[in-house]
């Protein structure tokens, strides 16, 4: 069995998942490192605030520590200013001058060196007590400049939360999209697809599957139904494949069965047509015979048909019965479908070799038998005939010797006596020379009808009558001993009409018909009474014994001036029983 698997071509999926899930693990991957360079940068820029708020709030204080200094004339006053110089020009407060810093607190912190300017010079000279005059205006610049930076502090601890948040927000989102992506679009196709697998084990090959042709799963998706769909037309190619197997096999062991059933019952040592009508009807067994016809077919005429199943309007197949280069019959059968031509080739080959050894075997019986009736023929030829014949001469010497003229008249008595013996004589004597006839007719074929031929082929010879034969009966109705004794009958039948009938015409006629064996001869001749008994004529006695011994009836119908007419009835069943019982 060939199974040719299609290939089927799927589109390209919309929404691959490896591509769709890539992303979103991109875009959470985008997200936190942005929020960690915000985050790293923010702080990075935020370490210094604390300090510049701290050097910008020193200010202040020392601002009225100047104040103070001049108030009380302090001999430190040029160090304090030194030192306000230094916090005000200190590295943190120059980092101010940045582009992320506040153009605002740029300008603030310009201002306050500007004002410092004029206010180191003014307490650098005569006029420092105008400085008191300006502490609390320098003091509210200050405070408005750390305010300033503190606000700036604020503003980048919020936007860090803010920017961690948003992308925190981000992430989850995402997150919640891939979860729910993978839900929609690997997990419950997944869970279809174990489903239809379990479904395939058990040999459901029906299954549902929710197809859109959006991603990868999808498309294996359709290529498992597909899958499905050619598995369930492969399982059920081999379903079929099987169920045709097994009733191939099924086929096989049945012809094989009535392959053994026939060689059994055709095994037998005595065969007739009830054997082979029983073969025959086996024959109607095998798959597809619907009719079986067995023709078996003899030499010199006669044929049997037999018939099992009912005939169709179908066209006959024939197989032709030979075995060792006999013509035995023919086989035939009508089919509808085509059965095994080998087993019904064997069958007929069985029936042949059958045919061909029950013929054999048959002719083989009747040889022998044909062998024993010579040998008795021999036997009494050399006894009983010899102490005849010289009875015979002796007695005619002793008539010559009576008859002379000097003891006719002393010797009366005993003439008459020596006619009656002689009379007798002569009567055991033409009977003895019939036997012998009879004990060495050779028959040798084993098939009746040839054996008939041969019977009467010397017969023909004898006389100027026509002798016609209708033979159709088959030696297999007959075994070997009922054979020789139906032949001798027909002989006994044939050789009375040609030495008495004076007829024109013998037709001798052999058939069957409703289970009985049929044998008839008819002449044309003069006739007779069959209730009168004639002097020196025993054949119709002969043939009595000889129906006696088959368990047949014998008949005699004759008028004189209408010829004659012999028949034989044979049953076939009480001859089969009798075949039984030996």
């Amino acid at each position: 069995m060939n199974v040719t698997l299609k290939s089927n071509r799927f589109s390209t999926p919309k929404k691959p998942i490896a591509s769709t899930i890539a992303k979103g693990l991109t875009s959470i991957l985008v997200l936190a490192v942005l929020t960690i360079g915000v985050s790293l940068l923010t702080l990075s820029y935020s370490l210094k605030d604390a300090e510049v708020v701290n050097v910008a709030g020193s200010l202040r204080m020392q601002s009225y520590r100047l104040a103070y200094d001049v108030q009380v004339k302090s001999p430190q006053l040029v160090n304090h200013i030194a030192n306000f110089d230094e916090s005000l020009r200190s590295p943190v407060m120059a980092s101010l001058d940045n582009v992320l810093v506040p153009a605002g607190i740029k300008q603030q912190y310009q201002s306050i060196l500007e004002r410092w300017g004029t206010l180191s010079e003014q307490l650098q000279s005569q006029n420092k007590h105008d400085y008191l005059d300006q502490v609390e205006g320098v003091v509210q610049q200050i405070d408005q400049f750390v305010l300033a930076l503190q606000h700036f502090s604020e503003n980048k601890l919020k936007m860090l939360a803010w920017v961690g948040g948003i992308c925190l927000g981000l992430i989850f989102l995402i997150t919640i999209l891939i979860v729910r992506f993978a839900q929609n679009k690997v997990v419950k196709p997944l869970a279809q697809l174990v489903e239809a697998s379990q479904k395939i084990q058990y040999r459901q090959f029906d299954i549902q599957l929710n197809i859109n042709n959006d991603t990868e799963l999808d498309v294996l998706a359709l290529s498992y139904k597909s899958m499905a769909k050619e598995l369930a037309v492969l399982y059920q190619d081999l379903e079929q494949a099987v169920d045709k197997k097994t009733a191939e096999l099924q086929q096989a062991n049945n012809a094989l069965k009535i392959l053994y059933n026939c060689s059994k019952s055709l095994s037998s040592a005595r065969l007739n047509v009830q054997d082979f009508q029983h073969v025959l009807n086996d024959f109607e067994h095998i798959d597809g015979v619907v009719a079986c016809q067995l023709w078996i077919k003899e030499k010199g005429g006669g044929h049997i048909e037999l018939l099992a199943g009912t005939e169709h309007d179908l066209p006959w197949s024939s197989y032709s019965l030979e075995e060792g280069g006999m013509q035995l019959g023919e086989l035939k059968w009508q089919q509808q479908n085509n059965p095994e031509w080998k087993v019904m080739e064997s069958l007929g080959r069985i029936i042949a070799r059958a045919l061909f050894f029950n013929h054999n075997q048959k002719q083989t019986e009747q040889l022998i038998l044909m062998e024993e009736r010579g040998t008795i023929a021999r036997e009494l030829h050399d006894s009983l005939a010899q102490s005849l014949s010289y009875l015979k001469i002796q007695i005619t010497l002793l008539k010559r010797n009576l008859n002379k003229d000097i003891c006719q008249q002393r010797c009366l008595v005993a003439t008459d006596i020596i006619q009656e013996v002689d009379e007798v004589l002569a009567q055991a004597y033409t009977q003895l020379r019939e036997l012998l006839s009879t004990f060495r007719l050779q028959i040798e074929e084993a098939d009746f009808g040839e054996a008939l031929q041969q019977m009467l082929k010397p017969l023909k010879a004898q006389t100027n009558t026509n002798l016609l034969v209708d033979n159709q009966l088959l030696s297999i109705e007959l075994d070997a001993q009922q054979q020789v004794h139906l032949l001798q009958f027909i002989r006994e039948a044939v050789l009375n009409a040609i030495k008495h009938a004076s007829a024109n015409t013998i037709q001798v006629k052999c058939y069957v018909q409703q289970r009985h064996i049929m044998v008839s001869i008819n002449d044309d001749g003069v006739g007779f009474d069959p209730s009168e008994s004639k002097l020196n004529h025993y054949g119709l006695g002969i043939m009595q014994e000889r129906a006696s011994r088959l368990e047949a009836q014998c008949y005699f119908f004759s008028q004189l001036g209408e010829g004659s007419q012999v028949t034989l009835t044979m049953n076939i069943d009480t001859k089969e029983k009798h075949d039984d019982s030996k």
